[in-house]
């Protein structure tokens, strides 16, 4: 059985997706309209909120193409980091207009690193994206919300869909680098855990003329879901975590002791345990080196320290 984008159907009654939530970019979640109210709407097709749920049962009976399922195997755990991002990307038929795929790994609660990217055109313009998107608009990302803060009953074995169009951005220097720049007109990802300290999101994209994902595209892209994120999670095993590195581990040791810190706070303390000076990491996070020191202050108050030798004393306290 497919799961809609709307509800998750039980035998008897219908279940609220996973929850029924609207995202705003940045913000907390809002209660979502009724269901009824998305089904009385008829243009444009998906109502102007980032929606979200959980594949339960998804069928299985769709067709595969076995040398392209043959080839996402291969690339799992290589070396070539674009590789499993473009075979992702040649699973799907040329109907369904999927033109871009990125990777990202969310590890500690830490800003998202890029594993991997593939794009139709090629060349190097999308991991460019991928990366300004990781230094200074992750935290819009209604991906973000779900990886930071997803909801008590989420299993390790849950693969969640989160759909977000360029139209649903507020923030316009998001939407412009993110969306407009590359000719992205709609994003559907695939969210699952590999371990318990860390999310992968595999992120789909439509360019501007084929439109959003329609309910009929996202069930075609829900019968491969399952494969994508089984082979997501091995290769990340086999090439991706091999990637973490000391600061991000130390990092991690961090937001554990003190889980007030804020994202700019946890960001400017990677640069600076990375040996980073506030200039550097000004221009990683795209605020001035002021507000690094400030941001910088701030985190050694919350963690009740004054300098950075023991900020490193604190990350290696047993």
């Amino acid at each position: 059985m497919l799961v809609s984008p709307f509800l998750i159907q039980a035998p008897n009654r219908a279940l609220p997706f996973f929850p029924r939530v609207r995202f705003a970019c940045g913000h907390h979640p809002t209660p979502a309209p009724p269901a009824a109210d998305y089904n009385r709407r008829t243009s444009p097709p998906f109502p102007s909120i980032m929606r979200t749920w959980r594949l339960e049962r998804p069928n299985l009976t769709g067709q595969l193409d076995v040398s392209r399922a043959t080839r996402l195997v291969a690339a799992i755990g290589g070396n070539e980091p674009n590789a499993f991002a473009a075979e992702v990307l040649k699973l799907f038929d040329d109907a369904l207009s999927v033109t871009q795929c990125t990777i990202f790994a969310y590890e500690f609660g830490n800003r998202p690193r890029t594993l991997s990217v593939a794009d139709h055109r090629g060349g190097r313009y999308l991991r460019d994206v991928a990366d300004t998107y990781a230094r200074h608009f992750y935290a819009l990302d209604g991906n973000q919300t779900i990886v930071s803060s997803a909801p008590r009953g989420t299993r390790r074995h849950d693969l969640l869909l989160h759909q977000q169009a360029g139209d649903e951005i507020d923030h316009e220097a998001y939407r412009a680098a993110c969306y407009r720049g590359p000719d992205v007109s709609d994003r559907l990802s695939l969210l699952m855990q590999p371990n318990d300290a860390s999310w992968l999101s595999i992120n789909l994209y439509r360019a501007h003329r084929s439109g959003a994902f329609q309910p009929r595209e996202i069930a075609e892209i829900e019968v491969l879901a399952p494969l994508i994120a089984q082979a997501a999670k091995h290769h990340y095993a086999l090439a991706g975590a091999a990637q973490i590195g000391i600061p991000q581990r130390m990092l991690a040791r961090l937001r554990s002791a003190c889980p007030a810190l804020s994202k700019r706070e946890l960001d400017v303390l990677r640069g600076v345990l990375e040996g980073q000076t506030a200039q550097e990491i000004g221009e990683t996070i795209g605020v001035k080196a002021s507000s690094v020191v400030t941001y910088q202050k701030r985190a050694y108050r919350r963690l009740g320290i004054s300098s950075q030798r023991q900020l490193f004393a604190l990350c290696l306290q047993p």
